[in-house]
């Protein structure tokens, strides 16, 4: 009966943290991107070449990447700011009036004129992505547009409780940025989280939170996670190679996995019951593990709510971003039995 009574009061104290996250002060800082869907359904071969013929039922647009993340933190119920960089096109404009859509500024977007706003185009037939086109440049912004952004930056973070990185390769995240955005943090206490990009691992030291995936975390590390004793190696390499605070890998259907610089190590068992697309996953991992930290959640509350929400996100096809209330509806739900919460 104990057991049972600390159980439900643990639940309750997770659903009262997701109340919490709405207080959450971000700045979210990275690469901006539209992610487009084409729905339909493909019946046939086409008779020009072995592909499908998609029939098109209809086509929609959604924010993604570092917009994906300021997205999930909406849903949750914070008000968070973006700061990155779109084209002088159709589409960075679209960009900005979705923000401003979901009652946010955008005035931490900067237009460069020299590169289009990325753009990634999946085709989907059923539930299953045909084929995805992108649109884009990976090219490191221009000198100028990233001390724009550094500016920007140093004026706006002592705002905010915590600074998110969100590294999709795409440009924007560079080695002299991370340098600036951690000198100007750790001088104002402000904890700085990336959602990491492997090419990049150079510039992460000194950040204090990363939320790799077990195969981002394999290869940051150098060899496979391909069973307990690797991953637990990954999670001290990684702590101790950045200089983190936390490491939190996702592991797919194994759950998440987190690790503190203190020594304590916990492992949540995945929530999901169905799994139909990984798309903005780690958006919704990084959004919500961030939230929670700058909400002063203790960490494993923090981890055990963002693997709940990712457990919602992967459920849907597409983009998605996760609602406070299903998300309370969720940790209420009985079928989590499997999961330790205390």
């Amino acid at each position: 009966m104990k057991a049972a009574a600390d159980q439900r009061e643990a639940r309750e104290s997770l659903i009262r943290g997701v109340d919490k996250l709405a207080s959450a002060r971000a700045l979210v800082i990275g690469d901006i991107i539209l992610d487009a869907y084409v729905w339909g359904d493909a019946t046939r071969i086409s008779p020009e070449a072995p592909v499908p013929v998609v029939e098109v039922r209809e086509e929609t647009r959604t924010l993604g990447g570092a917009a994906n993340v300021v997205h999930n933190m909406v849903t949750l119920g914070a008000r968070p700011l973006l700061c990155g960089v779109v084209g002088r096109d159709r589409e960075g404009k679209e960009i900005l009036n979705r923000l401003k859509s979901l009652g946010l500024s955008p005035e931490g977007v900067l237009f460069d004129p020299g590169r289009p706003t990325t753009v990634k185009t999946r085709v989907v037939a059923g539930s299953q992505q045909v084929i995805r086109f992108d649109q884009e440049s990976r090219a490191a912004v221009s000198a100028g547009t990233a001390s724009k952004v550094l500016r920007f930056v140093e004026h706006s973070v002592p705002a905010f409780d915590v600074i998110v990185v969100s590294d999709y390769g795409k440009g924007m995240v560079s080695g002299s940025l991370m340098e600036g955005i951690t000198a100007m943090a750790k001088k104002l206490k402000v904890p700085v989280a990336v959602d990491p990009r492997v090419n990049h691992m150079a510039h992460y030291r000194g950040v204090d939170v990363m939320t790799p995936n077990h195969h981002e975390a394999g290869m940051l590390c150098g060899f496979e996670i391909a069973d307990d004793h690797a991953l637990m190696r990954a999670g001290h390499q990684l702590l101790e190679t950045f200089g983190c605070r936390l490491v939190l890998i996702t592991r797919g259907k194994d759950g998440m996995s987190l690790f503190e610089a203190g020594g304590e190590i916990h492992h949540i068992p995945t929530v999901a019951r169905k799994v139909f697309d990984v798309t903005g996953a780690g958006d919704t991992v990084i959004a919500t593990f961030s939230l929670g930290l700058a909400a002063a959640l203790d960490p494993k509350a923090a981890a055990v709510i963002a693997n709940v929400a990712a457990g919602i996100v992967v459920g849907e096809v597409g983009t998605s971003a996760v609602r406070a209330e299903d998300l309370k509806k969720t940790l209420r739900d009985a079928s989590l039995n499997g999961v330790e919460i205390e």
